[in-house]
């Protein structure tokens, strides 16, 4: 890499800074998140500052279906450091940041009055960063641990007055932090008792600071201390002092890539399945040469590395992701490897699928992802190779790669860095995921076993309730706008207390979409929202997961909610298309079932459907079977 660290690798590929130099940057957006991927931590600083010089309108002119992430930054000290490493961190996903920040110490303003510069943004992220002095400006000197004590319950009291007005008025996210505690005010206390009764003070209201997003949806709370823990200083003297800064600017940056997780999935951009490598990744040595009992596993220091990384990939196996093994191996001894030997953390039936041939592994992700039915860019790919991470990097950009090393002791650093598989909130659906793909592999033999698609479907025994959204099932459903990207019409990303107030709505409704079959329960796999005015009702989105694909779910749903509209006395029904990066194939989704067009502007398409004429409904096909109706629902 070059000495501004912005080149992203060999051969003469063209680096960010001649890209910034030759006036080509936001033409050339999509290119860097490739750019960035390799880039180191002090790297990654400077092209932030580079990247945060962009335009986003100049880039928005050049490529208007880059997402846009629209965040307000505010809080207690100076905060204009952040600037750069967010917009890097949100860039090295793909992201657009369209960033503001209030001014100083300006966070009860922005954040108590409706009318202020923050709610008139409409921001997407609201970043309300806490720290240590937000507490001790308020503290008299001299002071003790019960002043302290006092000022912190007052800040705290504060913060979620603030946070439930706040989520009150908007649907964005808040998004908070718990408090570093420097040495440089325990040691003002000269006695250990008064330390320690700040300490526990200090870890209380730090501990009520994370349980408010179980009281409040809109609201995230970071934990720094495991950042901390890893040597992240808290603080920057000369900087704290001399430009009012609350927290380092090191600090800043890792607390911008959490954000970027955060935005990664609040844009429906987060990933969902991790493939692995197994020689040199999830086990020492080489398989064909050193034969089961020659590889490291369980035994010896890096046979433990190796087991170690094995538990951690089975843990986030559990919370619904998709693992999957690619690897140049004869596919016999891979399958009794993973069988047979004692010191494996992961067995077969762990993974949705284990590939093990001599094919380009770019090639064997894009059948998984054939065979899945997702997105490669849902793919996670770890490997210890650098030759076939950056054949994949290169070949199928949308992948996103963890490099990982020789020292197999790194491996779990690596992997989790990036939060990949980040999530707002983990739910029973999630648990299961891996269970339904697994199912629909059988499905697939199922398949084989008929002449026709019409005779498979049949035999398929397809199950539908289209049911109103309540309780549990309202995170699922904003889950699935927020991860689903290609059946999606109307492309609005949705946060749960959005969901449960259109839900409640007297005008709007959420339903969502069960499905099931001979080979078992699918969930929610869908939901549209639908909304009357006066003798119309309109269709704002419907959204399907890639699951369940091609079975005629999507028909028979439309056909219930456009003959529940009629029997309710609505005249007709409309709906809307924007398009998105991935759903082009649902543009003609409602002309093919019987709406017309209304207006196109921008390239969002609106549609309606008169419904004086029962007979112009689509009728449902023949094979889906409801186990429940609309009309039972009301």
């Amino acid at each position: 890499m070059d000495q501004g660290g912005l080149r992203a690798g060999e051969g003469g590929r063209v680096t960010l800074s001649e890209l910034h130099g030759s006036g080509r940057l936001a033409a050339s957006y999509p290119l860097v998140r490739g750019l960035l991927a390799e880039l180191d931590d002090g790297e990654l600083e400077r092209a932030g500052r580079l990247l945060s010089r962009l335009d986003p309108d100049e880039v928005l002119r050049a490529h208007p279906s880059t997402p846009v992430v629209a965040v307000t930054v505010t809080g207690h000290r100076t905060l204009g450091p952040l600037l750069a490493p967010l917009t890097a961190e949100l860039a090295r996903h793909g992201l657009l940041v369209r960033a503001r920040l209030s001014d100083f110490d300006a966070y009860v303003f922005d954040l108590a009055d409706p009318k202020s510069e923050l709610y008139e943004a409409r921001p997407d992220l609201v970043l309300c960063v806490l720290d240590p002095d937000t507490v001790f400006d308020e503290v008299p000197v001299p002071w003790t641990a019960e002043d302290a004590e006092r000022a912190l319950d007052a800040m705290v009291t504060r913060v979620r007055g603030l946070a439930v007005a706040f989520g009150g008025r908007t649907g964005a996210t808040l998004v908070l932090n718990t408090l570093p505690l420097p040495r440089r005010f325990t040691a003002q206390l000269v006695d250990h008792r008064s330390r320690a009764r700040l300490g526990a003070a200090w870890r209380r209201a730090n501990a009520r600071l994370l349980e408010l997003g179980d009281e409040i949806p809109s609201v995230i709370t970071l934990d720094l201390d495991p950042l901390l823990a890893e040597g992240v200083p808290a603080e920057d003297a000369r900087l704290g002092r001399y430009a009012r800064t609350g927290l380092s600017p090191a600090l800043l940056a890792r607390y911008a890539r959490e954000v970027g997780h955060l935005a990664r999935h609040l844009t429906g951009r987060a990933k969902k399945a991790l493939v692995c490598d197994l020689d040199g990744t999830l086990w020492g040595g080489v398989l064909g040469d050193d034969g089961q009992e020659g590889i490291e596993l369980g035994e010896g220091l890096r046979g433990e590395a190796f087991t170690a990384f094995q538990d951690v990939v089975r843990q986030l196996g559990s919370q619904g992701v998709l693992l999957a093994v690619a690897s140049k191996n004869d596919p016999g001894p891979v399958q009794e490897a993973l069988r047979e030997h004692p010191g494996m953390a992961l067995r077969p039936d762990d993974f949705v699928q284990v590939t093990a041939n001599w094919r380009a592994k770019p090639d064997n992700l894009r059948d998984l992802a054939r065979d899945l039915n997702i997105g490669v860019d849902s793919f996670v790919f770890a490997d210890d190779s650098a030759y076939e991470c950056g054949l994949v990097r290169h070949t199928l950009p949308e992948v996103a790669v963890v490099r990982l090393d020789e020292e197999p002791a790194r491996h779990i650093e690596r992997l989790l860095r990036d939060g990949w598989f980040d999530t707002r909130e983990l739910n029973a659906e999630d648990r299961a995921r891996p269970a339904r793909y697994r199912e629909e592999k059988d499905r697939h033999t199922f398949l084989s076993s008929f002449d026709s698609v019409a005779d498979y479907l049949s035999g398929l025994d397809v199950r539908v309730r289209l049911a109103p959204v309540t309780g549990a099932g309202i995170s699922r459903a904003a889950q699935l706008t927020l991860r689903t990207n290609q059946f999606h019409t109307g492309m609005l990303r949705c946060q749960a207390p959005q969901v449960s107030e259109a839900a409640g709505g007297p005008a709007t409704r959420v339903l969502g979409i069960h499905s099931g079959d001979r080979f078992g329960d699918n969930g929610m796999v869908g939901v549209v929202f639908t909304r009357r005015a006066g003798d119309t009702v309109h269709i704002d989105n419907f959204v399907l997961s890639c699951r369940v694909f091609s079975r005629g779910i999507e028909t028979a749903c439309l056909s219930a909610v456009l003959s529940d509209a009629r029997a309710a006395g609505a005249h007709a029904v409309e709906a809307v298309y924007r398009p998105g990066p991935k759903n082009s194939a649902v543009r003609a989704f409602y002309p093919d079932h019987g709406f017309t067009v209304t207006g196109e502007e921008d390239g969002v398409l609106t549609f309606r459907h008169d419904l004086s004429d029962p007979a112009g409904i689509v009728a449902p096909p023949p094979h889906i079977r409801f186990t429940e109706s609309l009309e039972e629902s009301r």
